[in-house]
């Protein structure tokens, strides 16, 4: 998923990526509670062009991810339709004061800044994996749900209140 610099003019390129689970797995962090393996490819729309010396880039990511609900832990396909924008800017002779930006700037010739609508690019080619990945961790739910009314589960003996209620007593705490 790279993009070759020079050959991008002031009229908008059209890319269109699909990524799957061997591209998933090489960007998902371990330790993350997300699904080992895609369902469904992840596909990218993506229109980039010249602003001078900046790129811009615009386009969206559509698809879905199995996920565990927050409340009840069931499994549940989380859709994904999320727009994105994003400015690059020549880096120069900059280099990012924090030592992941400066990794990423070597490593993907492109770093993001704190906010992820901008960045920097260095050299002809930039390799968009790390910024395709940022779109879709940043599109999902920070608590998953499987639907807005999730009952989620019993407290004391772990039963599925979605599928009804449990024999268990609410407990009432007395409030100061």
């Amino acid at each position: 998923m790279k993009i070759l610099v020079e050959r991008l003019t002031d009229t908008p390129t059209l890319f269109e990526l699909e990524a799957d689970t061997s591209w998933w797995r090489a960007f998902m962090p371990a330790h993350r509670d997300l699904p080992g393996k895609l369902e469904e490819p992840l596909r990218f729309r993506l229109h980039a062009h010249c602003m001078g010396e900046d790129l811009y880039l615009e386009g969206s990511v559509e698809g879905g991810l199995e996920l565990e609900c927050g409340r009840c832990l069931a499994r549940y396909r989380q859709a994904l339709r999320e727009p994105f924008r994003l400015v690059l800017e020549p880096a120069g002779a900059r280099q990012p004061a924090d030592p992941e930006g400066a990794e990423a700037l070597a490593r993907d010739s492109v770093c993001l800044g704190e906010e992820i609508d901008a960045g920097w690019y260095r050299g002809s080619e930039i390799d968009l994996g790390a910024i395709l990945f940022e779109v879709v961790a940043l599109a999902l739910p920070v608590k998953p749900l499987c639907r807005e009314g999730c009952e989620g589960l019993c407290s004391r003996c772990g039963a599925d209140r979605n599928l009804g209620p449990c024999d268990c007593s609410e407990i009432k705490t007395e409030s100061p």
